[in-house]
């Protein structure tokens, strides 16, 4: 019963560009002195805690690369990074807590359900939010204040199905999803298009978000002996998933979005199991373009690992925001949405233009993991 307090407690902000403490006071927010307060959220503990720190990595990369070439009109950007622990209630908690403390935009979080969680009081504070979740349900919450640095689980699902079916002609396909926010999203996103096919998947199992045992869901789906298996979870349950599918003699390839291209699925799984895993992307490597190998030279060297789709979203979705503050002299609340909303931007990803959803991108690639490494799929 004391999760939602300790979580507050825990959730002391780190600030990254400037030394001064948060506060309820609103002297700093737009135009004025001080530095830029904007708020980061994410899982920085728990099963999700991969997602958290490739997003902090992302936008901590963009702000001190603006901040190195003196600001935003001449004003410091100061991060504050709280853990939502992947907890939609914790997530609520922290929307109160930015909102009193003078945070004027909020980047992140990774996951679906904890920022619609948080949508409603950050519409109501009027406070600008840019996610890297990719569930649909984040469009039905119809805030003009919540943006997608990515695209939705819609346009993710619709491109895996038009190479399954459509291209490769696979038309024998099992489901295996979780019941979170992101699992819900890929499931009905990836139905929707098979039905529109009018295919109809062999079996549909669907597992807890914490759910670590799948042997009965595996068994099953290995009864009915599809081509493929479509996987709609995060990288750590995915990676189970996979892991234990081999472990029963399923053979077959897996399909996915976002988690199957990063390197904690691999990992989890085993790199020989996820040897021809289908994956859609926006970003498939970093050497998609010069901009992606420049974006990957600079992440090396700040944090002396490789760069992935999840740091690429964060750093597009910093680029975005600390662009429209600059073209809005520092605007905050309708102001800064709108500023966001007609923001251009020729990102890692793609090239972003917002319509009236919050949807910015429409476009994935399809890769193939090939020898431990993820390519396009010729």
């Amino acid at each position: 019963m004391f999760k939602p307090l300790l979580a507050l407690i825990l959730a002391t902000p780190i600030f990254l560009a400037a030394c001064s403490a948060p506060g309820s006071d609103n002297d700093d927010k737009g135009s004025g002195e001080g530095p830029i307060k904007i708020a980061v959220v994410n899982a920085q503990s728990g099963q999700l805690s991969s997602l958290g720190a490739w997003e902090h990595k992302g936008v901590k990369l963009a702000a001190d690369e603006w901040n190195k070439a003196g600001g935003i009109n001449g004003r410091k950007i100061e991060l504050g990074v709280f853990d939502d622990q992947g907890d939609p209630t914790v997530g609520t908690n922290l929307a109160r807590k930015i909102a009193s403390e003078g945070y004027i935009a909020m980047l992140g979080t990774a996951e679906s359900a904890v920022t619609i969680a948080m949508a409603p009081i950050l519409r109501d504070s009027k406070i600008p939010n840019i996610t890297s979740g990719q569930s649909p349900g984040l469009v039905a919450v119809k805030s003009p204040f919540l943006f997608l640095n990515g695209p939705t689980s819609t346009t993710y699902d619709e491109t895996l199905a038009k190479y399954i079916v459509d291209s490769k002609g696979i038309k024998s396909i099992a489901m295996i999803t979780n019941n979170g926010g992101y699992g819900k999203g890929e499931h009905d996103a990836f139905l929707k298009a098979l039905q529109s096919r009018g295919v109809t998947p062999l079996d549909d199992q669907i597992v807890t978000g914490d759910q670590k045992d799948f042997s009965a869901a595996l068994t099953t789906i290995r009864q009915k002996s599809p081509q493929i298996i479509f996987i709609g979870a995060e990288e750590v349950q995915s990676g189970l998933i996979v892991k234990q599918a081999r472990d029963l003699g399923i053979t077959v390839p897996f399909a996915g979005a976002a988690p199957q291209g990063t390197p904690v699925f691999a990992d989890t799984a085993g790199a020989a199991n996820v040897e021809n895993t289908v994956v859609s992307s926006p970003y498939l490597s970093n050497d998609i373009s010069d901009a992606s190998k420049k974006f990957a030279a600079a992440y090396k060297a700040a944090y002396n690992e490789e760069a992935e789709l999840h740091g690429a979203k964060a750093y597009d979705g910093a680029q975005i925001l600390f662009t429209a503050l600059k073209n809005s002299d520092i605007a905050t609340g309708e102001e800064l949405a709108n500023a966001i909303r007609a923001t251009k931007h020729d990102g890692l990803l793609g090239d972003f233009a917002y319509d009236d959803t919050g949807v910015g991108i429409f476009a994935t690639t399809i890769g193939l993991i090939k020898g431990g490494k993820l390519a396009a799929a010729g």
